[in-house]
């Protein structure tokens, strides 16, 4: 089983097709149901914001993994497959990994370093866990994708310098209606990123916030804990506040239009000299296009906020340099994390085994003397569990080391000839330490290594749907990984690419169950 990412961004499609291929709501839970239910995909979770939809996935096959959610994705979002697969990229195994890393350090998004993707990457674990998709191995990548992201944020402050798409919205908005101060704003929606719009405004001291909503009851609520004369309406009182405000910030999950040029013009916009900015951070649209051929209406949608020159002012090259080491040095130790964890049931196993020799001996001793005193007996059976023990102390630490490294996995295959273990018993081990349903919050926890030299960590992507892991660390990845849907279908994964390779799914508990499955005794590793 391996870690596959296929999705689409504004870094890859444009955002017409983005807008197409959006899920939300009800589509979103069926589309993640009907990607579990693929005969290749053993879990998944959806990252869907208003730039990008991923899905993640745990997958027993490459092609038969890309096939089935390329074709599920283009089926639930209503974009024919020919139109879709050449926007479409595809990581998998350890470039799956790093991308989900750098995509919640903010490395990704459309405003480089911005703060919301934690949030929605969380609620997308949160909805895979309540709908029963997410199991231990995509459990494991998204838990570190959040520490790894919260670690960059904290260490570098990129969260702070890259500004959200909000920020850079109400930039634009500032620079055609003058200080944010003295405008009457209009923000429709009260989820996040209309509370973000909200809360924002509220700090620039507008004079006035109107919070529309379908639901009027969570309008107000949003609009009481703001710091400025603000008030909740329904969306039955949109068409009058869309003719008293300057600013209109949109952010609905509707599927058609919720504001058009002919509602504007029915209020006087367009005709009463007064000059207005409408922001649609919505995705679909919620802002008819014909607006902007009103008289003193501009508008900015997604489209217009995607420039180079708005993400350089939102954050500077060093803060970006930084995290990009970071996640180099996440990634690494993820999947050195991974790879020794990997070898822990056959070390389960081979204690095990270990355990009944010594146990089938004891009783043997006792059949053949029963006149040994307890004392004595205590004393043997002590002597020969502590000679076992040191015994296979060397081996199975060094079988720990060794597995950490790329190719590690061999190692347990070794020990599994050298001991003559049964085959079977390995994968025993490993469900019994999984368990039925076993997902706990915060399962993974390891020291990442804080060094890194930089020519070892990851560059910036060359192109859209690229990651340069591959040139960061030589070696670790196959020289040539397929990065698009029809580069994926046209042929096998590049050399070195082994579908049946335990991958990232390792990265869990089991390294702490192999502890915790046999009692240490003297000698054994802490």
């Amino acid at each position: 089983m391996s870690i596959l990412v296929v999705g689409l961004s504004h870094r890859s499609a444009p955002v017409a097709v983005l807008e197409r291929a959006a899920v939300a709501g009800d589509d979103l839970v069926k589309l993640l149901h009907a990607v579990h239910a693929s005969p290749n995909v053993a879990e998944t979770a959806i990252v869907s914001t208003c730039n990008r939809v991923e899905i993640y996935a745990v997958v027993g096959k490459f092609h038969g993994g890309v096939s089935a959610i390329s074709e599920l994705l283009a089926l639930h979002s209503g974009v024919p497959m020919d139109d879709l697969s050449r926007h479409l990229y595809v990581h998998y195994e350890e470039r799956a990994v790093q991308h989900a890393f750098a995509v919640a350090c903010g490395l990704e998004s459309m405003v480089v370093g911005e703060g919301q993707i934690l949030g929605q990457i969380r609620q997308a674990f949160r909805l895979a866990q309540d709908e029963g998709t997410l199991g231990r191995d995509l459990h494991d990548v998204l838990q570190q994708a959040l520490r790894v992201g919260k670690r960059a944020h904290h260490e570098t402050g990129i969260d702070k310098a890259g500004a959200s798409l909000v920020s850079v919205g109400l930039d634009v908005a500032a620079r055609h209606l003058g200080p944010l101060r003295d405008v009457r704003a209009l923000v429709v929606g009260a989820g996040s990123m209309s509370s973000l719009a909200a809360a924002t405004l509220s700090r620039a001291g507008a004079r006035e916030i109107t919070i529309a909503n379908r639901t009027p009851a969570r309008a107000e609520r949003l609009a009481g804990s703001l710091d400025v004369p603000s008030r909740g309406i329904g969306l039955a009182e949109l068409d009058a506040a869309l003719g008293e405000a300057d600013l209109v910030v949109s952010c609905t999950g509707a599927a058609g239009l919720v504001i058009t040029a002919e509602q504007l013009a029915a209020q006087g916009v367009g005709t009463d000299g007064r000059r207005r900015f409408l922001l649609d951070l919505a995705l679909p649209h919620d802002v008819e296009r014909a607006v902007r051929n009103l008289p003193g209406v501009e508008l900015a949608g997604l489209d217009d906020l995607r420039t180079a020159q708005e993400a350089a002012q939102a954050v500077g090259p060093e803060a970006v340099e930084a995290v990009r080491r970071i996640v180099c040095t996440e990634v690494e130790a993820f999947l050195s994390a991974a790879r020794a964890a990997a070898v822990a049931p056959t070390v389960v196993a081979l204690r095990s085994k270990a355990a009944g020799v010594v146990e089938a001996e004891l009783n043997r001793l006792s059949g053949r003397v029963p006149e040994m005193d307890v004392r004595a007996r205590k004393e043997i059976e002590q002597t020969v569990r502590r000679v076992v023990d040191k015994l296979l102390h060397a081996p199975t630490v060094k079988v720990k080391e060794l597995a950490a490294a790329p190719g590690g996995d061999s190692y347990a295959d070794a020990l599994r000839e050298l001991f003559d273990l049964d085959p079977k018993a390995p994968e025993a081990v490993a469900r019994a330490d999984m368990g039925e349903g076993d997902v706990r919050e915060g399962a993974t926890a390891w020291d990442p290594n804080p060094d890194c030299a930089e020519a070892d960590c990851v560059s910036p992507a060359s192109a859209p749907g690229q990651d340069s892991l591959s040139e960061a660390m030589p070696g670790a990845l196959p020289e040539a990984m397929p990065d698009t849907v029809a580069e994926a279908m046209a042929g096998p994964p590049a050399d070195g690419v082994n579908v049946e390779t335990v991958n990232a799914q390792a990265a869990s508990v089991r390294a702490v169950s192999a502890r915790d499955a046999v009692p240490a005794h003297e000698g054994d590793e802490a």
